[in-house]
């Protein structure tokens, strides 16, 4: 099909409807009703509106259920498949350092430190399970341990949570290693 300057197009696939602005090759730029150009495969478009070019344009539904159907394999193809062993093996690791949560922690007590602390943790716990990402890191880090044992206070409230120490090699002490069981 062949377009020319000033027609009126509309997109297949799309709610979009516009002016002929120009041809290159198979390429049509559309300016829209917006005043946005875009440019569309010659395949993509269909004339539209009160010009010449419908009573020259005959499209049979075959040609145009095929246009429909590589539209649509086209769309499947691109989605990748993540396998469920590399699934397993992803984690998300939250840093619970207050440094990392905060730019600065003036005029917080120890108090808010531990309660913002633990809020990030059970958010990103519940993100993790509404995602289905079965492992979660929490860094913790040493210190004196009240993190560490609010930690696994929050995650017992939790049934579907099995949670250990993290790899020592990776993270050293300061760190828990939460599994998620759907």
């Amino acid at each position: 099909m062949q377009y020319n300057i000033g027609d009126c197009v509309s997109v297949l696939d799309e709610d979009i409807t516009g002016v002929v602005t120009g041809v290159k090759g198979n390429m049509v730029s559309i300016e829209t009703e917006d005043g946005f150009i875009l440019q569309f495969d010659v395949k993509e478009l269909v004339a539209s509106g009160n010009n010449n070019l419908i009573a020259e344009t005959a499209f049979d539904t075959a040609s145009l259920a095929q246009v429909v159907a590589e539209k649509e394999i086209a769309k499947r193809k691109t989605a990748k498949r993540v396998k469920p062993k590399e699934r397993a093996q992803l984690a998300l690791e939250v840093d619970l350092h207050v440094d990392k949560l905060v730019k600065t922690t003036k005029g917080m007590t120890n108090f808010d430190m531990l309660n913002l602390q633990l809020d990030t943790a059970k958010h990103k716990i519940e993100f993790a399970i509404r995602k289905r990402i079965k492992r979660v890191v929490l860094i913790h880090g040493v210190g004196e341990g009240v993190l560490k044992s609010e930690l696994e206070t929050l995650l017992r409230r939790y049934d579907s949570i099995k949670f250990y120490e993290a790899d020592y090699r990776k993270y050293g002490v300061g760190a828990t290693e939460v599994y998620i069981i759907h």
